[in-house]
């Protein structure tokens, strides 16, 4: 399943500037810094976090075309804000969900292998 691009596009004009004031500092919930490809601009792009072993997982509700995934790609990494805390992430990797949720750690592993979407982005922390 993904979510439609209509929604997308809210949730970027409208949403996320109202998410970024607490999604760095609640459970389940990040801020991703990223570095736009073409304008080298910096962006902070509020997301669902899940914990893995070496980092974390994000599902790609709205499929894996996002401009936050290909310029994390396009670096190599990013930085993002967790719990209040910024720590770089590294190797951005899309793969099915399936696969994603054998890393998930704790509670969060029941919620995400429930969640309608398919893909997902692991990022290692480094």
């Amino acid at each position: 399943m993904q979510l439609p691009q209509w929604l997308a596009r809210f949730n970027r004009r409208v949403t996320n500037p109202v998410q970024r004031i607490w999604a760095g500092h609640l459970p389940a919930f990040g801020i991703l810094e990223h570095v736009g490809r073409k304008s080298g601009k910096t962006y902070h792009t509020p997301l669902n976090v899940f914990p893995t072993s070496d980092g974390v997982a994000i599902l790609l509700s709205y499929g894996p075309n996002r401009d936050w995934l290909k310029n994390l790609t396009a670096a190599g990494g990013g930085r993002l804000t967790r719990h209040g805390t910024t720590f770089d992430v590294v190797d951005p990797t899309v793969v099915p969900k399936a696969e994603a949720a054998q890393q998930v750690t704790g509670i969060a592993r029941f919620a995400f292998g429930r969640l309608p979407f398919d893909n997902a982005v692991l990022l290692r922390r480094s």
